[in-house]
C-alpha cells in the first residue's frame, strides 16, 4: 500500500522498515533478502509489512531513491564565491562531500548498482538522479561562467555530463569496484581535473601530491 501513514506511530514504523530493509539488503543482497527478515529486524509482524509496502521491490525502490538523493550535493560549486570560497575551493568541497557520502552508502550502492542492471524501476531511479545532478551541475557551471571564472567556450550541458559522470564513476570504482585509492588524493585529483577542464582563472590549484609509496 505504499501511501504515507497518517499517524506518528505509523510513520515511525514505516521508517523502521526502511532502515531494516536497508540493513538486510546490504547484508543479504536483493535476491536473497526476505520480507520475514526485514519485518523481524523492524520488530513488526510479517503481515504488517504489507500495510506499508506492496512488496520487497517497492521497499527497495524507495530505499534506492533516498540513497541516490543523498548523493546529489555537487551543486555547491556554483554558490556565491563571497560566502563559499573560490571556485576551486567549492569544487574541492563538493568532490569531498560526494566521495564521503558514497563511502557511507557503499554497501547499499553495490546492491543498487546490481539491481539496476535488470530492474527497470531501479534503473529509472538512477537515471532520475543522473538527470537531476546534470541540471544542477549545468546551473553551477553557468554561474561560474557568469562570474568570469570558467571558460566561456565550454558548453555547460556537455561539461556537466562529462564531469559529473567522471566523479560518479570514479566513486563507484573506488568504493564498490575494488579500486585502491587514497581519499584525499582522490579529492585533489578530481578537483584538478574539474578546474583544468573548466579553464578556471585566478585560482591556484594546490593538488596534494601522493606521499612516497602510496
Amino acid at each position: 500500500m505504499d501511501s504515507a501513514p497518517r499517524s506518528a506511530k505509523g510513520r515511525r514504523t514505516r521508517a523502521r522498515l526502511l532502515e531494516a530493509g536497508k540493513e538486510v539488503f546490504e547484508r543479504d543482497g536483493f535476491l536473497q533478502a526476505r520480507i520475514t527478515d526485514i519485518a523481524a529486524r523492524a520488530e513488526v509482524s510479517h503481515g504488517s509489512f504489507y500495510h506499508y509496502f506492496d512488496s520487497k521491490e517497492s521497499l527497495f525502490r524507495e530505499i534506492a531513491e533516498e540513497v541516490e538523493v543523498r548523493l546529489v550535493s555537487m551543486d555547491d560549486i556554483g554558490h556565491d564565491s563571497e560566502h563559499r570560497g573560490s571556485p576551486v575551493d567549492r569544487i574541492r568541497a563538493a568532490n569531498r562531500s560526494y566521495l564521503l557520502a558514497y563511502r557511507r552508502e557503499a554497501k547499499i550502492m553495490r546492491v543498487i548498482e546490481e539491481v539496476s542492471r535488470y530492474d527497470d524501476d531501479v534503473r529509472a531511479v538512477r537515471t532520475k538522479r543522473d538527470d537531476y545532478l546534470g541540471v544542477r551541475l549545468e546551473s553551477a557551471i553557468a554561474r561560474l561562467q557568469a562570474e568570469g571564472s570558467a571558460d566561456q567556450r565550454i558548453d555547460k550541458r556537455y561539461a556537466a555530463l562529462a564531469l559529473g559522470g567522471m566523479v560518479a564513476r570514479f566513486a563507484e570504482n573506488m568504493f564498490i569496484g575494488g579500486g585502491s585509492y587514497d581519499l584525499e588524493v582522490a579529492v585533489e585529483q578530481l578537483t584538478l581535473l574539474w578546474a583544468n577542464s573548466l579553464g578556471l582563472d585566478g585560482d591556484v590549484v594546490r593538488a596534494k601530491r601522493p606521499s612516497a609509496g602510496s
